[in-house]
């Protein structure tokens, strides 16, 4: 039961910016950058985007709603995969493993310094910039 209140809090992450409505849900939201956990993508990888779809992610589809576009920027940090006969919320939301945790603690110098570059260039900047395949799979 512990688990109720933060997954209704992100649920309905995007609560906080409903004073902050696209004039139509063609126009983007430029100053806001959402950082998102994404199962799609494996641990040691983020992506930033412009916009897209929730992707099924709760949380993404509290922002679209309140910003009333899927036009906003997007830090997505991987944390997947989500293992077979796993709860998506429950994978979500339980620690994750140490080895898992030391990796995504790894990538903060990079997250913020795309970040940093989003914020003072823009985000198709630091897509160009930072959305690299990790060496791994050059």
């Amino acid at each position: 039961m512990h688990l109720l209140k933060p997954l209704t809090f992100m649920n309905d992450s995007g609560r906080v910016l409903r004073g902050l409505r696209a004039p139509t849900a063609e126009d983007a939201v430029p100053d806001i950058l959402i950082l998102v956990d994404d199962v799609a993508l494996d641990v040691g990888v983020f992506r930033l985007r412009a916009s897209g779809s929730s992707g099924g992610h709760n949380g993404l589809k509290s922002v679209e709603a309140a910003l009333g576009t899927r036009h906003y920027g997007r830090l997505r940090i991987g944390v997947g995969p989500r293992p077979a006969g796993v709860d998506q919320a429950d994978f979500v939301l339980d620690d994750l493993p140490r080895a898992e945790r030391d990796v995504i603690m790894d990538l903060m110098p990079g997250m913020c310094d795309a970040v940093e570059c989003w914020a003072a260039q823009g985000i198709e900047r630091a897509m160009a910039m930072f959305n690299r395949k990790p060496k791994a799979e050059e």
